[in-house]
């Protein structure tokens, strides 16, 4: 398991904690609501893969298995006691690179509230402060706005351009890729939203 993981980590009414087999009914109620809306930014599986992007239970299994092996870390948002989406710490990679990518995604009702800027930007300071992590990589589609102002909020770097980078809504997608270190975060992400 990572170590700092799993954690409960909160600012005002935002609350970050570990995904539980528990969240399966809000989990999917917030996804089935919003589906229209996160469908453009939703992964998927490339034609001939052997694995499908599963039910909540398929992918709580397999987030939770990498989580053991300290190779992820997720967390569901809870706003107000209300489960609200997911942030992701993926791709967990030691040694000399203690380096991991990030992932989100926020139900429509809660959006434009500072949510999501709040969340990521708990799970960066965490990943810097206990995890003992140096770089934190967010990619994102060009096209996505609301992603790009988290990145923008939170002031995060761009570092590059990947094109055809992941499999997103049925068809190989670009990416802008942004990243932070521990030195540039200036010992909290979180104080650049106040």
């Amino acid at each position: 398991m990572s170590p700092g993981w799993p954690a409960r980590l909160v600012h005002g009414h935002v609350v970050v904690r570990p995904l539980e087999a528990g969240d399966s009914r809000a989990w999917r109620e917030v996804r089935s609501r919003n589906a229209d809306w996160l469908r453009p930014w939703d992964a998927t599986m490339p034609p001939g893969s052997a694995r499908r992007a599963g039910s909540y239970r398929q992918v709580a299994r397999r987030l939770l298995r990498q989580a053991r092996q300290g190779h992820a870390m997720p967390f569901a948002i809870e706003v107000d006691g209300m489960f609200a989406g997911q942030v992701t710490v993926n791709n967990i990679v030691r040694g000399s690179a203690q380096f991991a990518s990030i992932g989100y995604w926020l139900g429509r009702e809660f959006a434009g509230r500072g949510v999501m800027p709040t969340a990521v930007a708990m799970v960066i300071d965490h990943c810097f402060a206990e995890v003992g992590l140096h770089r934190i990589e967010i990619c994102i589609r060009p096209e996505n706005t609301n992603s790009l102002r988290v990145v923008e909020k939170l002031e995060i770097r761009e570092i590059g351009y990947a094109p055809l980078f992941l499999h997103i809504d049925g068809d190989w997608r670009d990416h802008r890729i942004f990243a932070i270190t521990v030195e540039e975060s200036h010992g909290s992400v979180l104080d650049r939203l106040s």
